[in-house]
């Protein structure tokens, strides 16, 4: 999937269609004034003081008309210069763009203009030629937002749109925005049973049977992958007190978004990560350099205080698991260690199907801690495992964290679309501040260099990108419930069809029997919707001859065969995550 602001030409050409909306909602709404437009990954917005009107997605059509009748028009889009005193008597009735001027600079500021026919609006540019290059755009949603984004402010209207180059490419997109809500993680949760929420816990999620069997069958994959690769597991307390929450720096720095109460006349405050008692667990031991690396994971459950407009069914949340590891190591171990995660999130991704690019984040330009040679050398350690992993990072300058440089891992799912999961981050300040050492082979005490990394980010958020990358069809070894037995009599056949489920679960494949009393045809469709990856009909030939007759969720293709070679198919191909 393309991202519009990385993409020169779609960047010049959906800013220009921002001023394009605001020209038409200003022959439509005269009243009207605009805040800012800006250019975002999927498009842009405009926000704009309505004067206590409200447009929503009715209104489109008629915005939308009017945006094209000024396209046919032709416009030339021209540039001007103008003085700071210019610009505030241009725009003396619009208090929202005499804040923006008021906030330049110096008072002999150049501000630049672009003028279309009988629009003109601050903007640094660049634009397209004419308005006669905007043909190919669509208005997709409203919503409101404050200006400036402080609540305490008036509450404006936003405006999302986006425009391509072609038809084509347009009615493209927008097919894939149609496919997207059928694909919607909150629509597909509450169809298939997984998980909810509830006024009593706005942002935290209750899960329902399937959902625990979904979540289970991914965290036990987690525990197994992480036994191959040697790492060892750890829980840690969910609440601990304030003073270690001032010496990993969250107190001073996170403070707000965490939940916090009182005990014993103490203070304490639920955890919003789990480095901290990671960091308590290194240090109960003494560890000498041949110990080196230790690899320790936790499935972690982490409360954080998000704003409440920012919830979003599983992908925003206000508590969630991490699946965190810190790896310590000598920095001698950077390279080889960076290199066997890359290979190792290589390997799960491709388990789901799931293509990545890799993002190096290098060192602030101001605010880090550390020598400047120790972040040479990790970055270039970073860097040098990825080749080494045979992969390629694209830089992203100052960008690290203030403690240390990161690998962000940046998936894309079955739709093109990108999801920021995974990361890999070198941390040269817990190790100090939790005076964590190893004995050298000299004697002598030593910091280790230590790495936090996930792979799925979140166990919440990954079960909503994979709801979302499967539209609900998990593969057999991932899904709730993995077979749907259906009895055509269910006077006569049901009781064949539990001595099939009973057999299942010995073999611990979950199924359903469903002997409801309703026509064969009506079950089979259940059994689709609810996107079951096996069916299997039970009927006289199946009983006598021992067998199933089987059939795969979005095939109308039928096999029989018989019980045992049914069982061990399945055996196996969850056994290979196929």
């Amino acid at each position: 999937m393309i991202n519009i602001k990385e993409d020169a030409n779609l960047n010049v050409l959906n800013h220009s269609c921002a001023h394009l909306l605001a020209q038409a909602v200003k022959h439509l709404y005269p009243q009207a004034k605009f805040w800012v437009g800006p250019v975002i990954t999927d498009g842009f917005y405009y926000d704009i003081d309505l004067g206590g009107e409200t447009i929503n997605e009715n209104d489109f059509a008629k915005i939308e008309k009017e945006m094209k009748k000024i396209s046919k028009d032709g416009k030339r889009i021209v540039r001007e210069e103008i003085s700071k005193a210019e610009a505030l008597e241009m725009f003396k009735e619009d208090m929202y763009k005499v804040d923006l001027i008021n906030h330049m600079d110096e008072e002999n500021t150049v501000i630049t203009c672009y003028r279309q026919g009988d629009f003109v609006d601050l903007c640094r540019g660049p634009h397209v030629e004419s308005v006669k290059q905007l043909k190919y755009f669509k208005l997709l949603k409203a919503s409101g937002a404050y200006w400036k984004g402080d609540a305490n402010n008036q509450m404006l209207q936003r405006i999302y749109g986006i425009c391509f180059e072609t038809q084509e490419a347009l009615d493209e997109y927008l097919h894939m925005l149609e496919e997207a809500k059928k694909r919607d993680h909150k629509k597909l949760g509450k169809e298939l049973g997984l998980f909810m929420f509830s006024e009593y816990g706005p942002g935290f999620p209750f899960w329902l049977p399937d959902g625990m069997l979904l979540r289970k069958r991914l965290e036990d994959f987690w525990y197994e992958e992480h036994m191959k690769e040697e790492y060892e597991f750890i829980k840690t307390p969910i609440m601990l007190n304030q003073e270690l929450w001032e010496t990993s720096g969250h107190w001073a720095n996170y403070r707000e978004n965490m939940y916090t109460s009182v005990i014993d006349e103490r203070q304490f405050a639920i955890k919003p990560m789990n480095c901290p008692g990671g960091m308590l667990v290194y240090k109960n031991s003494m560890h000498s350099y041949k110990d080196l690396p230790i690899r320790c994971g936790e499935l972690g459950l982490v409360h954080r205080h998000e704003a409440s407009g920012a919830l979003n069914g599983l992908f925003r949340v206000r508590n969630f698991t991490q699946d965190d590891a810190h790896i310590f190591m000598r920095e001698d171990q950077i390279e080889s260690e960076v290199v066997r995660l890359i290979k190792f999130i290589d390997r799960v991704y491709n388990i789901f199907g799931l293509s990545y690019d890799i993002e190096l984040s290098t060192r602030p330009e101001e605010k880090y801690i550390g020598d400047l040679e120790v972040w040479n050398r990790s970055e270039a350690a970073l860097e040098a495992a990825c080749h080494a992993a045979g992969k390629t990072c694209k830089i992203n300058p100052g960008d690290g964290a203030f403690y240390g440089p990161k690998l962000d891992f940046h998936i894309t799912d079955s739709l093109g679309r990108v999801w920021q999961c995974g990361t890999i981050q070198l941390d040269m300040n817990l190790p100090e501040r939790f005076e964590l050492t190893y004995v050298d082979s000299d004697g002598s005490k030593k910091r280790p260099v230590m790495l936090h990394r996930v792979i799925f980010g979140s166990v919440e958020r990954f079960i909503g990108i994979l709801i979302e990358h499967y539209a609900g069809a998990f593969p057999l070894w991932l899904a709730p419930k993995q077979v749907a037995i259906i009895p055509v009599n269910t006077e006569i056949h049901t009781e064949f069809s539990k001595k099939i489920a009973n057999l299942l679960q010995e073999h611990k494949i979950t199924s359903i029997v469903d002997d409801r009393n309703e026509k064969l045809g009506y079950r089979i469709r259940e059994a689709q919707i609810k996107k079951i990856p096996v069916e299997i009909v039970i009927g006289d030939e199946e009983v006598n001859g021992n067998t199933v007759t089987v059939r795969r969720h979005g095939s109308k293709d039928t096999v029989t065969m018989s019980l045992d070679e049914f069982v061990t198919s399945l055996e196996r191909e969850i056994f290979e995550k196929r």
